[in-house]
């Protein structure tokens, strides 16, 4: 983690990142409109980290987050708990710019994926992955 961003959170934003098993991923589309994805992640190193996995996707070319991010590499990663007593409420947001690493993921941050998603083990994202390096986080929660 870094120390300069995901180390500086409180511990509750740091057990939120590490506990939570989806983010959404904030970025601008092709036309510059506001876009919202799911993703699954893990953190390594300074980094949080995401793949391209073998879920069905839209048929042709890359999927469309990569050239999205190709053209405008800023991001916004979100990781919240919702719960019906809303004193529970929570989330934590990690801004930065992504860098997209082709080809089959590196070994560290694909064994930190499969090390949280079974599924991954047996059968592993081809890439690419994405890399946020937080540059700020934003954090809130209800207590």
């Amino acid at each position: 983690m870094s120390a300069t961003i995901l180390e500086g959170l409180p511990g509750w934003a740091r057990t939120l990142l590490e506990e939570e098993r989806v983010a959404r991923l904030g970025l601008l589309d092709g036309s510059g409109g506001p876009r919202v994805l799911p993703v699954t992640y893990a953190i390594h190193e300074d980094a949080v980290w995401t793949a391209i996995d073998n879920k069905p996707k839209r048929p042709g070319g890359e999927p469309a987050r990569v050239r999205w991010l190709q053209e405008r590499p800023q991001a916004a990663l979100t990781v919240d708990r919702y719960d019906e007593d809303w004193s529970q409420l929570r989330w934590v947001q990690l801004l930065g710019a992504v860098t997209i690493l082709p080809g089959p993921p590196a070994a560290g941050p694909a064994e930190a994926l499969r090390e949280r998603y079974p599924q991954y083990r047996e059968d592993p994202p081809p890439g690419p992955l994405l890399k946020l390096v937080p540059e700020r986080a934003l954090h809130w929660r209800a207590t």
